[in-house]
């Protein structure tokens, strides 16, 4: 028994290798309907129907005559609506026999909509109620009512389209909702498309392959193994969070006057999409649904042409920050950032030397009292003061290579100098004994820093004068334990996400540029937390080292 139960488990790398060549055997030929072609093989492979909005001649019924051909031995039925339509032109024309001979109203099917698998209705608001209401049925319950019989209808996709949406307070509402899949179809918008569409052969499909069509058994098999496809708890707040950014959108009304109506999504539609989301997993060979699966969601959510802009930003959106958890890296990131710029503060107003400022004489004149300041030896100079750099730097000398630590300058030179709020002075650099022209100014909180070779503010200290004591350092180092803790913490759902992201690939069905934008976003969340990494790291070392600097 647990032999033949293994046995009729599908292959499910296999499927999804048969369906990217079936969607690359649909396509050919047809320029820029690729992601129409797939979103709707994934429609009909889900059982849902498809709506296509846009101006005529642009391959709408191309594209479903192509769907055809996924299918074995299946029928097609197609009809352009007209406001004179009638339903025997779409369900089938009245027995007269079964009627005269025995008093039943019946339609003859054969050929028409109720024994199609694969049906297209062109411009379908401009039906009769008479029509609209049997289709609503149909779609429904996949149930047509034959006289007395209610019969099943085979019906796997249907495509409807048009160059307009249903007018409000038409009706209609009902039947639009139940097109799960809504796609905008525009004219060819690339050069060499258009080129090749004009000059190339034409557009008529080469023979499909048959061992790429979808027979009826495993058709069958699959619906059932799409129900077994899990959701996890953390893709239900991934689409509550998608359903939230729409919503708060929504609230907000602020890129159009009705957004509070075109961005209503009812539960049914939410309820449908989640079996979308299934049959994409399954058709790309897994057995749970992965965040890049929701992205086909922007194809399912929108109203009119305004929304599904809206939509499609804020899929986008969702997509860079929040699919692949992007938003959590970047929240431990600021965090670990936050952390150490809230120490460096601390160390800045601790350490920093601040300068008294006096006018005389219409001049500015800084003043700081020097008189206690340690004086050292060096170079066999006893005037010199240490001056020790309390931030990151890039060196404050082109002869010096690396951060700076500390500088030693001349005292009684520095003092004199440094009254007219900027200054340029010789001293040495760290450890080395070779003179070095430094650039020193007060900044607008009055504030000693010393300018580093890339231009940049560097605050200052004055060794000798306090130290540091053991309570403040040990505060400042398990702050800087802490963001370092937090950039790991980055680091790691950085590379969740990137495993999670790269096993779902190559996807079948979504829209080729989002992995792109996905890609990207992770690669930059990496590159940002392993630069924090590295200046966290050197700010641990600086600031591990403090207190020796100030002796």
């Amino acid at each position: 028994m647990l032999t033949m139960a293994r046995s009729t488990q599908p292959n499910k790398a296999l499927i999804s290798e048969r369906i990217q060549k079936l969607i690359k055997a649909l396509s050919n030929g047809v320029y820029e309907r690729e992601e129409t072609i797939k979103l709707c093989l994934l429609a009909a492979l889900a059982g849902e129907s498809v709506f296509l909005l846009g101006p005529p001649g642009i391959a709408k019924s191309l594209i479903a005559k192509r769907l055809i051909q996924a299918f074995d031995n299946s029928k097609f039925f197609d009809y352009l609506m007209t406001r004179f339509s009638t339903p025997e032109e779409v369900f089938g024309p009245l027995s007269i026999q079964e009627l005269k001979d025995n008093g039943k109203y019946v339609r003859l099917i054969e050929g028409y909509l109720p024994t199609a698998q694969v049906v297209f209705l062109d411009e379908i608001w401009k039906a009769g109620p008479a029509i609209l209401n049997t289709l609503l049925t149909v779609v429904n319950e996949r149930t047509f009512k034959n006289g007395q019989d209610v019969l099943p209808v085979p019906m796997r996709l249907l495509i409807t389209a048009s160059n307009e949406l249903p007018e409000e307070d038409s009706g209609l509402d009902a039947l639009y909702d139940r097109m799960l899949v809504r796609v905008f179809v525009n004219r060819i918008q690339e050069k060499q498309n258009f080129k090749a569409m004009l000059m190339g052969e034409s557009s008529a499909a080469k023979d499909m392959d048959p061992a790429l069509t979808i027979k009826d058994e495993e058709y069958e098999q699959w619906q059932a193994h799409i129900d077994e496809v899990t959701l996890s708890e953390a893709i239900f707040e991934k689409i509550f969070q998608l359903k939230s950014m729409i919503e708060q959108r929504a609230e907000a009304g602020t890129d159009m006057p009705s957004e509070d109506s075109e961005l209503y999504i009812s539960d049914r539609r939410w309820k449908k999409s989640v079996r979308l989301l299934k049959a994409s997993a399954f058709f790309n060979g897994r057995d749970a649904i992965n965040p890049l699966d929701l992205l086909l969601l922007q194809d399912c959510l929108w109203h009119s042409p305004e929304s599904r802009h809206v939509v499609r930003s804020l899929s986008q959106e969702f997509a860079i920050e929040k699919a692949f958890d992007q938003s959590i890296s970047k929240a431990n990131a600021t965090e670990a950032q936050n952390i150490i710029d809230e120490v460096h503060d601390d160390i800045a107003a601790q350490l920093c030397m601040t300068f008294s400022r006096e006018t005389m004489m219409r001049k500015e004149w800084f003043k700081y009292d020097f008189s206690t300041a340690k004086r050292y030896n060096v170079n066999h100079n006893p005037r010199m003061i240490k001056l020790v750099m309390l931030q990151q730097n890039t060196s404050v000398s082109e002869k010096e290579k690396g951060d700076s630590r500390w500088v030693y300058v001349d005292g009684d030179e520095f003092e004199k100098k440094i009254k007219t709020g900027q200054c340029d002075v010789y001293g040495f650099v760290n450890k080395n004994t070779h003179l070095c022209r430094l650039q020193f100014e007060i900044d607008a909180q009055q504030r000693l820093v010393i300018k580093d070779i890339a231009n940049r503010s560097v605050l200052v200290g004055l060794a000798g004068t306090k130290g540091i004591t053991a309570a403040q350092q040990q505060q400042w180092q398990q702050d800087v334990d802490k963001a370092s803790s937090k950039t790991l913490d980055a680091d790691h759902s950085i590379k969740v996400s990137r495993s999670s992201f790269r096993g779902a690939l190559p996807h079948n069905f979504i829209d080729k540029n989002l992995p792109v934008l996905i890609e990207q976003s992770i690669t930059d969340a990496a590159d940002s937390v392993s630069e924090l990494k590295r200046l966290i790291d050197k700010s641990a070392l600086r600031i591990s080292h403090l207190s020796e600097y100030f002796e």
